[in-house]
């Protein structure tokens, strides 16, 4: 199986490097993206299996970029957590608003946040594989076995 892909979206060059060497160490595939605008347009290029999203950020805000994400049809299941320096209750409650599945506060345990990436990617695929089962074509039922013409006069 292909090592999942993470697109991290930060503008702090340090906590984007500190992130990819995380991911990269745990066997995950990272894009980097150093503002809201660039991950966006890496989200709809690379479509990966995951987000960890800055909000506070230039050219586009973390909450405009998951916004996007989430209205895109081709994004709109992939799973997206905040690694933001705002902590405040209303900043999360905005976030969950959005449809942003988790959301971790500066400073952070490297550690912590891989495993709360791995739980999300665990239950995303649970999910798609669920949807995959319920859509699914039921299987046809065995034929009628068919009577010869001799055998159903009774001849």
């Amino acid at each position: 199986m292909a090592p999942a892909t993470v697109l991290v979206v930060d503008d702090d060059p340090v906590i984007l490097k500190l992130l990819e060497v995380n991911f990269e160490m745990e066997g995950f595939e990272v894009v980097r993206a150093a503002d809201g605008a660039e991950g966006l347009e890496r989200a709809r290029a690379v479509l990966p299996d995951i987000v960890v999203l800055d909000v506070m950020m230039p050219r586009m805000t973390g909450y405009e970029v998951a916004k996007a994400l989430r209205e895109d049809h081709d994004t709109a299941h992939i799973p997206i957590i905040f690694v933001t320096a705002r902590a405040q209750s209303s900043d999360v409650e905005r976030g969950m608003e959005l449809g942003v599945d988790d959301y971790v506060t500066k400073p952070f345990d490297p550690l912590d946040l891989i495993a709360r990436v791995n739980t999300l990617l665990a239950r995303s695929q649970a999910a798609a594989a669920a949807t995959a089962t319920a859509t699914a074509p039921a299987a046809e039922p065995p034929a009628e076995p068919e009577l010869d013409a001799g055998t159903a006069t009774g001849s």
